[in-house]
């Protein structure tokens, strides 16, 4: 497992807004979920799920938890994103300077990101010793577009 760097605003270095649906499949492979439709989910380490627009275009990058933390785990500027506490996440960038403005599922950040848990994932998932009633978010996801792709419509 290779780990999955981000590129705010642009993607990851295998895909990038805007490429060409038949440029992702070349370098990732066909998708196995999702062939030929807006969304694609791809077999890859961690998940890339890619949303495409009418034109077959790249319009968002979104990277899953792969649950085996560190190297496996999307990361920018040295922080870990996916597969740790959110608010530890969302601390970690905030100290390093990254803004970001709240969302219903997460934070998104002005340099063209968004972190966001579903609640799919509890704190014992992380945190053995965590309580059934612990209510920190895990981070699951990562989304990668411009800034205005989160904040408009």
């Amino acid at each position: 497992m290779v780990s999955m760097e981000i590129i705010p605003g642009q993607g990851v270095a295998l895909v990038r807004i805007g490429d060409p649906r038949s440029q992702v499949e070349e370098r990732v492979g066909s998708p196995y979920h999702g062939p030929g439709g807006q969304r694609a989910v791809y077999t890859t380490s961690p998940t890339l799920v890619i949303t495409y627009t009418a034109d077959e275009t790249v319009d968002l990058v979104e990277i899953g938890y792969s649950g085996g933390g560190g190297d496996a785990e999307a990361h920018y500027d040295g922080v870990q994103l996916t597969h740790r506490f959110l608010d530890d996440v969302v601390a970690d960038l905030h100290a390093l300077g990254h803004a970001s403005t709240p969302s219903d599922i997460g934070h998104d950040f002005h340099a063209g990101f968004s972190v966001w848990s579903m609640h799919s994932l509890w704190a014992r998932d992380l945190d053995p010793e965590a309580g059934e009633d612990d209510e920190r978010a895990v981070c699951e996801g990562v989304s990668v577009a411009p800034y205005s792709y989160f904040t408009e419509g």
